[in-house]
């Protein structure tokens, strides 16, 4: 039965108890009315409270203010208290340079706080899915994802639980069938354009039918086993170990003692495998001393002591490899896994650009989007790192200029330099140096037609 999975689910990560107050995460989707119906069922069997509902509009639809009223109106026939906000999350996209995903789920989240204080609550139950789970997981494996990432989406996260998680979505709209329940549709969802649609409605389908029908419940069995090994590999890490100390970890062990150590010293800053590996390298070297430089800070051995602290160091450098180059299908995307990157890129109409970025007239560009025309360049695209006698000619200017020279004038620490993605053409002429400028050839005019939008994102 439906709900005792949930209760085994609940009981299993210990989620929720009969005094713990819920505030239900709704959307107004199938899940989240499911979520909405059954918690109601365990707060009337006493096995915990509902606080109230919370809802937010991210007003990318236009049916976001009907999704809205419908969320408030099924909260007030439960009874249960309303809570909403509404933000321009494609502006806050914009203004925040990242993608609108990642800002929609940074405003979001920030709203269930917001809501759980409000309403006096312990936790805000979201209703994610055993068929999200997989889709996250094999989102994160495409990219190139370590043990934390393939780990995928927690039972519990802080303050926001998952009762959902061992359910699959085909149940949950039985579940809402049998009660008559309506909920809304939300259309985006068959945008394919979207990488976790694309991975839904083709990629899951095409490996159900032609590998393995149960993919879904093998990959979520996946997610579990990678928490569960992220999870035992974090309370084993070590405060400040030695060299000696350090090597004698399983490797796996020491990658992620020194992963966890500099990242935190890089301030937010992306810390590749290849820096991590640099380090341990130096460290098995016997008799061996020196400094490598990491993103905002640099990494000494100093005897059998490791040392962190922030600035640069000139005496060792370690170069990274930049001769890779990643095919970029349009649309399509593409992962930088040394550096937990994605670029994304796909076409579209010229008033498209207003849509993304606000300007649609000119080339436009910023830390996380460039709209450039979609003529003048030779596909296919492909990304690729900075080489010897690299040009383009920066926006605005009438001539080219070295590509050293400008990552000069934009302050690009020299560490960083060799790992700037650039897409560029067939050719191998540079369109686009990620997150910081288009070619001037490229820029969208009046008498554009099209318009190519390529896209830079952590994951």
């Amino acid at each position: 039965m439906l709900l005792d999975r949930i209760r085994r689910t609940i009981r299993r990560h210990h989620l929720a108890s009969p005094s713990t107050r819920v505030v239900i995460a709704l959307s107004g989707g199938g899940d989240s009315v499911a979520l909405a119906h059954l918690l109601r069922e365990l707060a009337d069997a006493g096995e915990l409270v509902v606080a109230g509902v919370a809802h937010f509009n991210h007003q990318l639809r236009d049916g976001a203010d009907a999704d809205e009223a419908f969320c408030r109106s099924l909260a007030q026939s439960a009874g249960s208290p309303f809570v909403s906000e509404r933000e321009d999350v494609r502006a806050k996209a914009v203004r925040e340079g990242r993608s609108i995903e990642d800002a929609a789920r940074a405003a979001r989240h920030a709203f269930f706080e917001r809501a759980r204080v409000e309403l006096g609550a312990d936790v805000v139950a979201s209703g994610h899915t055993r068929d999200d789970q997989a889709e996250t997981f094999l989102l994160r494996l495409i990219r190139g994802a370590g043990p934390r990432g393939l780990s995928a989406m927690h039972p519990r996260s802080g303050h926001v639980i998952r009762p959902l998680l061992d359910c699959r979505r085909g149940e949950l709209r039985e579940y809402l069938a049998a009660r008559g329940a309506a909920f809304v549709e939300d259309e985006t969802n068959a945008d394919v354009s979207i990488p976790r649609n694309r991975v839904r409605a083709e990629l899951l389908p095409l490996i159900e039918t032609r590998f393995n029908p149960s993919v879904v419940d093998a990959l979520a069995a996946q997610a579990e086993l990678a928490r569960e090994e992220w999870l035992w590999m974090s309370a084993e890490l070590a405060d400040n170990p030695g060299v000696s100390q350090l090597l004698s970890m399983p490797r796996a062990l020491a990658r992620l003692t020194l992963w966890t150590a500099m990242n935190d010293a890089a301030e937010g800053r992306t810390v590749s495998l290849a820096r991590v590996e640099a380090v341990l390298e130096l460290l098995e070297r016997p008799g061996s001393s020196g400094s490598i430089d990491a993103p905002g800070h640099v990494v000494e051995r100093i005897g059998d002591r490791i040392v962190l602290r922030k600035g640069r160091s000139d005496d060792v450098r370690t170069p990274e490899p930049n001769f890779f180059r990643y095919p970029l299908s349009i649309p399509g995307e593409v992962a930088l896994p040394e550096q937990g990157l994605v670029v994304s890129a796909e076409l579209g109409p010229a008033e498209r650009a207003a849509a993304v970025v606000g300007a649609a007239t000119r080339g436009v560009h910023n830390r996380a989007t460039a709209v450039m025309a979609a003529d003048g360049w030779t596909a296919p695209l492909a990304v690729r790192y900075r080489r010897p006698g690299d040009r383009f000619r920066p926006f605005g200017l009438s001539g080219q200029k070295k590509l050293q020279d400008f990552l000069v004038d934009r302050k690009v620490a020299r560490a960083d330099r060799d790992r700037v993605p650039l897409v560029v053409d067939e050719n191998d002429r540079i369109l686009w140096v990620a997150g910081h400028e288009i070619d001037e050839a490229f820029r969208v005019t009046p008498a554009s037609g099209a318009v190519l939008i390529l896209t830079l994102r952590q994951v």
